[in-house]
């Protein structure tokens, strides 16, 4: 399946790394649900994915079908699924994922500002942008340099 680059994307971190064993456990049942899903009767175009072992990503090509609420809520119901099944926080916008030498860490809000403010973090340190909205800026405006992120701005006065 080709997705559009207006396709619409949600990213749910975790805060933990996932086991190899419980990434293969998630995909399948988002394989099976994505492979299912609908909106009003519709089938809709989607997929699922997880990269770095921490953020699970759902992507809707609405040129198909248009996602509606209730579809919306039933993936939301999934996920929740997942978070119980693997005791992991997929909801917690608190967590702050970053990059150091190529490896993924999350951390909470209180330990990221301090990180910042002993310099271990730094405005080149690439952090995600898990508010993205579609496949385009998923591949262009998720992993950015803490200078050019919303992160910058909550931590300007560390800068």
């Amino acid at each position: 399946m080709i997705f559009s680059p207006q396709s619409r994307v949600w990213i749910y971190q975790s805060n933990r790394k996932l086991t190899s064993i419980e990434e293969r456990e998630i995909l399948q049942k988002l394989e099976a649900f994505t492979s299912q899903w609908k909106a009003h009767g519709n089938e809709l175009m989607a997929k699922a994915e997880i990269r770095y072992g921490y953020f699970i990503i759902l992507i809707v090509d609405e040129a198909q079908a248009g996602i509606t609420g209730c579809s919306i809520d039933s993936s939301v119901r999934i996920i929740k699924d997942i978070e119980q099944t693997h005791g992991i926080d997929l909801f917690n916008r608190f967590n702050i994922a970053y990059k150091l030498d190529d490896v993924v860490h999350v951390q909470g809000k209180e330990d990221f500002e301090t990180l910042v403010n002993i310099k271990n973090v730094t405005p080149e340190t690439i952090v995600f942008n898990n508010m993205v909205q579609s496949l385009q800026e998923l591949e262009t405006k998720w992993e950015i340099p803490f200078k050019n992120s919303w992160h910058a701005q909550v931590f300007a006065h560390l800068l």
